[in-house]
């Protein structure tokens, strides 16, 4: 007979987010404080969100509905934890819609670097007659509760901080809280929870000695990494995550073969895709979704936010470019700015002191030098000049400038939109265009020049 493979049972995760967050002098709820731009918060749901759960259960408290307005994924359902009295507590509150054929995994909303990898491996220690936790050991396990093992290194209990004996301290694993285990035997035990100790708190780590006296099999995993498991109590430990977070992403990069000159200089948030032999100059801050293609090349001190870059690209130091796409082989910078909506074609140059707005900009263009292009249609091979303006706003509203292939825009010129300038123009250098100019001709505005004898300039007094 063929042998029948083991069914996973569906799996509903608990994140525990309902702390104050006293230590972060901050009216920001703990879970919604930054990490590389998003919500501690929304780096849990994402690891959770990897593992495909049925359900995932946030138990929230302070903040309330800032924490649900802020950060929201598929699957999610939020429990309000009215009083906060304790870890069990809290996890209490999610039980009665927890179906009793789910396996169920904590999480914890302060707990931002835990990676999906880990989390696998620690469910694949838990069934109907187990529990997977998880531990952790450090050189100084102040403030963590620790895991008590037997003379044969069976777990038997773990013990909080306050509760801990002196030789417990000494103790080097600790518990991260992190669990994973049936609902059946979850809310057996959750029902028994006491708050006998000197915290007057229910504790969810109790069910572990519970599970040892029902001889239930409790599966410790220590985790690969401490960083991994840290939690987020006050501003200190915040940014020393951002370091490590900063530290992960730029190490990704690396063994993915992108040169990045300086890993300690990096900032690295969202998705990022790179192609071969991209590099990534000091100061770089990517916000994904980010797409870089082979050769492209990012100078120092650079942000780009939600762009698409074709190979080859070149982007010079102190360019800006966000929510826009580049072709390949374009030169940006330096001093550019890129903003959203904008389209630049193959071997486009965006010079120094140019600001491109809701803008497509035609095959070999250039705009080398202090122009701002908003709300422009630029056609292939146009020269725009020094100075060059759109004028798009009329105090109201916007306009188009539309702008024909290999035109030629003097320095200085003023489009005042709507406005077409045919293909092949040329526009003389100081003029305002008010209305559109024929292809192939040249179309200048220039007031005639005086000099005013006898005139003095005015001296201080």
């Amino acid at each position: 007979m063929p042998a029948t493979s083991k069914k996973t049972p569906p799996l509903s995760v608990v994140i525990l987010a309902a702390g104050q967050g006293k230590r972060m002098h901050s009216d920001l709820p703990k879970v919604l404080q930054p990490l590389a731009g998003h919500p501690l918060l929304s780096h849990v749901l994402d690891a959770a969100n990897a593992l495909q759960p049925a359900l995932i259960h946030v138990v929230y408290g302070h903040g309330g509905e800032r924490v649900r307005t802020a950060v929201r994924a598929p699957n999610l359902r939020w429990v309000l934890q009215s009083e906060q009295l304790g870890t069990g507590h809290a996890v209490q509150q999610a039980m009665p819609a927890l179906p009793d054929d789910h396996l169920v995994l904590v999480l914890y909303g302060d707990v931002p670097l835990i990676r999906p990898e880990t989390l696998r491996a620690l469910l694949a220690l838990a069934g109907p007659k187990s529990v997977g936790l998880l531990t952790a050991k450090f050189a100084d396990a102040s403030g963590y509760g620790r895991v008590v093992r037997s003379a044969s290194g069976q777990v038997v209990r773990i013990v909080e901080q306050h509760d801990a004996s002196a030789a417990e301290k000494k103790i080097r694993e600790a518990n991260t809280g992190v669990l994973a285990l049936p609902a059946t035997l979850l809310k057996r035990w959750l029902g028994k929870l006491e708050n006998r100790n000197a915290q007057r708190e229910y504790y969810l780590t109790d069910v572990i000695a519970m599970a040892v006296k029902d001889k239930i099999k409790v599966t410790p995993l220590i985790a690969p990494t401490t960083v991994e498991v840290l939690g987020v109590n006050d501003k200190l430990q915040l940014a020393a995550l951002e370091s490590e977070y900063r530290r992960l992403r730029a190490r990704e990069l690396m063994l993915s073969g992108v040169t990045v000159v300086d890993p300690e200089r990096i900032d690295v948030r969202g998705a990022v895709s790179c192609g071969r032999d991209v590099v990534l100059d000091v100061n770089v801050l990517l916000e994904g979704p980010v797409q870089l293609g082979d050769g492209v090349r990012v100078g120092a001190n650079s942000v780009l936010s939600q762009v698409r870059v074709g190979a080859g690209t070149h982007i010079k130091p102190n360019c800006v470019i966000e929510r826009a796409d580049i072709g390949e082989g374009c030169q940006i910078g330096p001093f550019s700015r890129i903003r959203p909506e904008s389209t630049l074609h193959d071997g486009v140059h965006i010079g120094n002191f140019v600001e491109v707005k809701k803008s497509e900009i035609g095959t070999g263009t250039k705009a080398n030098h202090l122009s701002y292009l908003g709300d422009a249609i630029i056609g292939a091979g146009v020269n725009v000049g020094a100075g060059t303006v759109t004028c798009n706003y009329d105090g109201s509203n916007k306009w188009p400038t539309d702008i024909g292939d290999q035109a030629f825009i003097g320095s200085g010129v003023m489009l005042v939109a709507p406005v077409r300038i045919g293909a092949g123009a040329t526009i003389g250098a100081g003029s305002t265009i008010t209305h559109d100019a024929p292809a192939g001709k040249l179309s200048l505005e220039r007031a005639h020049q005086r000099t005013i004898e006898h005139w003095q300039r005015p001296g201080k007094k």
